[in-house]
Formats: structure tokens, sequence, C-alpha cells
């Protein structure tokens, strides 16, 4: 347990030192992805996802990880959904994750503690008024034949790998055409130490390489 424990704060700490000096303990990173102006939360998160995924599926192929030990959530459709839009609802409208909340507080950011402050009163308000109406609306769409694509359609995994692989890229290419004509991507630098001036630009003249003042 000590050791679980352990290594589990250790990648804790790095992780949280990875995010704060990409700029993404700040919230004029995080809020640019939903003005289409910086896409680096969804090419990290999408890039995270498919690396993962590769990796599962070779570990798995050569003998070194047992797959069906895994553990899957079970797919509940309408309980993603919803929890979905509030999850994004809250992330557009603070700026923050429940993870990068947790390195704007380490990094001391008022408006970060107030966002962990609300997460946590809310976290504790689903889990008293929790009962069998909410229970009810999570279960629907709960889909039974399997808890992931492959168990309930029978695709195999390198399929699914090879099509998030493709919309990867299309990501990549859409995020930049956004980023060229929005003022973007915000710098780290310009994230971390230059909040202020997250919300203007300054023109170059060539309409895609645009400076935040800060």
């Amino acid at each position: 347990m000590t050791e679980t424990v352990g290594s589990a704060l250790l990648v804790g700490v790095a992780f949280g030192y990875i995010l704060e000096n990409a700029g993404f303990g700040s919230p004029c990173k995080l809020t640019g992805q939903f003005t289409l102006r910086d896409w680096s939360v969804l090419k990290v998160m999408f890039t995270a996802i498919v690396v993962a995924a590769t990796g599962l599926q070779l570990l798995g192929q050569l003998g070194w990880l047992d797959l069906e030990a895994v553990f899957v959530p079970t797919s509940l459709m309408m309980a993603s959904a919803v929890g979905g839009v509030l999850v994004g609802a809250g992330f557009a409208i603070g700026g923050y994750c429940p993870g990068t909340s947790v390195v704007g507080v380490a990094n001391g950011r008022l408006d970060a503690l107030v966002f962990l402050v609300g997460l946590l009163i809310g976290t504790f308000a689903f889990a008293g008024l929790y009962g069998p109406a909410i229970e009810a609306i999570m279960s629907m769409a709960e889909v039974e034949s399997g808890d992931t694509l492959h168990d309930a359609w029978g695709i195999s995994p390198w399929w699914i790998i090879g099509a998030m692989a493709a919309a990867l890229v299309g990501v990549y290419y859409l995020g930049r055409w956004f980023e060229q004509r929005m003022g973007g991507p915000i710098d780290a630098q310009t994230a971390t130490c230059g909040e202020a001036g997250c919300g203007t630009t300054e023109d170059h003249g060539d309409g895609a390489a645009a400076r935040l003042n800060p």
C-alpha cells in the first residue's frame, strides 16, 4: 500500500510539473480550446488516447498484459452524455478541469482554488443526493452487449485504433487551420505568466501569426 501511494504521488507530481510548464495549469490555455484559438488540449488528450490504445494492444499481443484483466467501466450512454455536458460546461466557464485545477492551486492561483472548492462541493452534493432517481437516469442507454467497441460490435481493435489515428491527423490539420486564423496558439510562457493578455492579440500583418500581449 505504501509503495502504491508513493508511486502515485511521484507520478502525480511529475504529471503536474509537466502540465504547468506546458501552460495547461492556466485557464487561458484551456479556454482557448473552446474559442477554437488553441487546440493544444484536444491534441494532447487525443494523442494520449491513441498512444495508450496502441500500447495496450501491443502489450496484449506480446503476452505481457492480460487485456481481460484491465478494468473497463460499464458503458452507460446517458450518464456519459450528461456528465460530459456538465464537465464541459464547467471546463469552459471555469477554465479548469479537476486535474489542472489542482495544478493551478499548487501554483498559487486563486481562481483555481475557487474552482476546486466548487468541484468538491459539487462532488459531495452529488453523493448526498444520489438515490434511485439519479441511478435510474444514469443507467439509461446501457450497452449490454459489451463495454468496448470490440466486444459490442466485434470490430477489430486495430481497425478502431486506425480510425482514431486518422481522426487524430484530421484534428491536427483542423486545429492548425483554426489557430492560424484565430491568432493562436497560446504559448506556454504567456499562459503561465501573462494571463492578463490571453484575450487579446496583436496582428503582425499576415493574419496568421499573432502575438499575445502579456
